[in-house]
């Protein structure tokens, strides 16, 4: 019964080779094997945070190592995780020179001031033994020291559904880059990031509009109130397009379907059952 999805952000034909490309498919297949391997001994929030943390160790990918270069020069990060069971949701926003900021948001579960922001973020991380490391690689510098503004739709994800049908969903990302110092994601909210009995989602895309849009919790709420998983995508999606909001989706809901979607090309995905693995093209 147990299933698994990930992403990690977009892919831009125009902007990224075909040897990336290749890549990310050959990284996202061997993350989502693995931590489907994981999954068979272990519980769906346990496994959404392995996920995620390869995906913040590959710097393939903007979360963790590799993380886009905000304004001032910094690199800021968040991140959040949410139980689908106990609906607890925990996260870290703006979180500097931490190796997996997921990490700290499945410590920060454990405490009653489970969303932290900023230096307190990071204090919290060196209290809990997280020592302090730069997450910044070569190629972002090059870029922040070039000034080319990516597009700002780099996001890392996992939504899980283990042996017991317990759902939980994590979210990671390193920004958009250039942005003001400050600025808050949807990575650690609830429209970036959320999961009930019935159903997880994570975004990735432009936080901005998918925050506007409440996106994660629109389509879990959905699902609940008795939409199927794909037309309460197809619902929520469609709530996007006044305004051309960008945003990728990934769910999976208490049968075990799984879904993605996104409103521009081309969010990277893989998802695996233990049989039948997709992975995007």
């Amino acid at each position: 019964m147990s299933k698994i999805i990930i992403h990690g952000g977009f892919f831009s034909e125009s902007s990224t080779n075909i040897e990336t490309k290749i890549a990310k498919q050959q990284a996202l297949l061997r993350i989502v094997k693995d931590s489907y391997a994981y999954l068979q001994n272990h519980s769906a929030l346990e496994t959404v945070v392995y996920a995620v943390s390869q995906l913040e160790d590959d710097e393939l990918f903007n979360a963790g190592i590799g993380s886009q270069i905000q304004s001032d020069g910094k690199i800021r990060m968040s991140a959040s995780l949410m139980d689908g069971e106990s609906q607890k949701m925990s996260g870290v926003i703006n979180i500097e020179e931490v190796k997996n900021p997921i990490q700290v948001a499945q410590v920060l579960m454990q405490v009653d001031d489970r969303i932290l922001g900023g230096s307190g973020a990071t204090n919290f991380a060196r209290k809990h033994g997280f020592e302090p490391f730069s997450t910044e690689i070569t190629q972002r510098r090059a870029e922040y020291e070039a000034k080319l503004a990516s597009l700002g739709t780099g996001t890392v994800g996992c939504v899980a559904l283990d042996n017991n049908g317990k759902i939980a969903v994590a979210t990671s990302t390193g920004g958009k880059g250039f942005e003001i110092p400050g600025r808050i994601s949807d990575s650690a909210t609830v429209a970036g990031n959320y999961a009930n009995e019935f159903c997880g989602v994570s975004l990735t895309g432009v936080g901005e509009d998918i925050v506007s849009n409440a996106t994660a919790a629109k389509i879990v709420t959905r699902v609940t109130d008795g939409f199927s998983i794909e037309k309460a995508f197809e619902k929520t999606f469609a709530e996007l397009k006044p305004y051309d909001g960008f945003a990728g989706a990934i769910g999976i809901d208490k049968q075990g379907n799984i879904f993605h979607q996104d409103s521009h090309p081309s969010m990277v995905f893989a998802s695996f059952d233990g049989e039948n693995e997709e992975v995007f093209e």
